[in-house]
């Protein structure tokens, strides 16, 4: 009788893991051409951003006297380029680097580098037009905009059920061991071999994966933009009487770099021209002397400082660690000085971020590989093994493919399979939690339930 029940067990167990694999494999032939994209651009900017820069703010010159006034240094970035008119400067990094302008011209946005010592032009070249910049809009929108952000984005959200899937996939059941989970024999000559180091891997990488998939997807159009970061943006209404403007934060970003802390790219800038705020800047509001304002607040790094680009406009002092100003998260903050006044109008730190915003904060950062050498090393082991697994997958594929050409050989589907409440529910939680992936998981159940059967060449083809 123990052995009947036990058979039963068994058999109902089995037929849950042809499930599991079968949507495990589903969700694997849309994310892994997307996971094998986003790990090779996240090393190309991870490593680009660790050993190069960015705007050549890490070219070092010999320090000689006091640094020039910021003024000064402004009119020589736009005297080297044609037509210029500077938007925004870099503080140095320290006493021995340069100070960077971005300066709009006849040909665009430039990135100018001068020596705050001597005014020199150290070299001129695009803003934000190199290999990390064009690693950051594959990385975004696949270069095809909108269409690109949202195939990413459902990507991202079956990422999420397919780490749920394999964990239960791998999880040591019967006479298996966590040992033989996790420290598998390094042994590739056969699939047996393969599945375990697939397994292996993925249960090692799974929560930072999920790390990585969710502060990605809070940057998304769709689950980012319209829901979460909607719902976690700093309110405007908290400056009180301080006139807005119709841009928000957002649009002080450069193409598709991201210059604004994320809780605050929609919240709505404020504008210049009204007797709000409280005094910042005394006499003449000039460069000169938000720049001496910005470097009174004792910044752990550099700040960065744009300047009004019309009547309304403000000064925005910022620092984050998402731009490499400095290197902790907590130490975020955005001020805006109106530049008539010489006010205050707004001034936002970390303490003010909603609770996810401040999640953010830190998951960006970390997502970036900004807060040292261990992030750059764990981030570029992660990105290796998000590589990995794909790769480990498609030989595991191969090694069991039928001989026959023209067969994608998904898992078969299991016969006689009670309704499974929990795998239901959890599969509708995350489609409603995350749209895209839960239009996606429609399809899937489209093709899985109603096409293959009603279908019999497609079933062929996949089976």
């Amino acid at each position: 009788m123990v052995s009947t029940t036990d058979d039963v067990a068994r058999t109902a167990t089995e037929r849950r893991y042809f499930t599991v694999w079968r949507w495990h494999f589903y969700c694997s032939l849309f994310v892994f051409p997307f996971l094998i994209m986003l790990a090779v651009t996240g090393l190309i900017m991870l490593w680009i951003s660790a050993w190069t820069e960015l705007n050549g703010e890490r070219t070092v010159i010999t320090p000689s006297g006091e640094p020039m006034a910021v003024s000064a240094l402004q009119a020589a970035a736009e005297a080297a380029i044609p037509g210029g008119v500077a938007g925004s400067y870099i503080a140095p990094l320290a006493a021995d680097r340069v100070a960077v302008f971005q300066v709009t011209g006849a040909d665009g946005d430039m990135t100018v580098v001068i020596n705050p010592y001597t005014a020199e032009v150290v070299e001129t070249f695009p803003w934000r037009a190199g290999w990390y910049d064009f690693a950051t809009e594959i990385h975004g929108t696949l270069l095809i905009g909108d269409l690109g952000d949202w195939l990413i984005e459902a990507a991202a959200s079956l990422g999420v059920i397919l780490v749920v899937t394999g964990v239960w996939l791998h999880w040591p059941r019967g006479r298996s061991s966590w040992r033989e989970a996790l420290l598998p024999k390094l042994s590739l000559s056969s699939r047996g071999a393969w599945k375990a180091l697939h397994g292996a891997v993925g249960m090692w990488m799974s929560a930072l994966l999920l790390v990585f998939l969710i502060s990605g997807l809070s940057w998304a159009g769709i689950w980012g933009g319209k829901m979460v970061q909607a719902w976690s943006t700093f309110p405007a209404e908290k400056w009180e009487a301080v006139p807005l403007s119709d841009k928000t934060h957002a649009d002080m970003n450069h193409g598709a770099a991201k210059e604004v802390p994320w809780g605050l790219e929609q919240t709505p800038l404020p504008e210049s021209g009204s007797l709000a705020g409280t005094q910042a800047v005394a006499g003449p509001v000039t460069i000169d002397s938000v720049a001496g304002f910005a470097q009174g607040l004792g910044f752990n790094g550099r700040f960065q400082l744009a300047i009004p680009g019309d009547e309304t406009g403000v000064w925005t002092i910022s620092h984050d660690s998402m731009s490499n100003d400095g290197p902790d998260p907590s130490a975020d903050r955005t001020i805006h000085i109106d530049q008539y006044t010489g006010n205050v109008l707004a001034d936002v730190g970390y303490a003010h971020y909603s609770p996810w915003a401040k999640a953010m904060a830190y998951g960006i950062a970390f997502h970036e590989g900004d807060m040292g050498a261990w992030n750059i090393a764990l981030n570029t082991v992660f990105c290796l093994s998000m590589i990995f697994l794909p790769v480990s997958g498609l030989v595991m594929w191969w090694k069991r493919r039928p001989e026959r050409a023209f067969r994608l050989a998904a898992p078969p589907a299991p016969q006689g399979l009670a309704f499974w409440w929990g795998a239901a529910v959890l599969i509708v939680v995350l489609g409603v939690a995350f749209p895209l992936g839960g239009a996606a998981i429609v399809a899937v159940i489209v093709l899985d339930l109603v096409l293959l059967r009603r279908v019999p060449a497609l079933r062929r083809v996949v089976s």
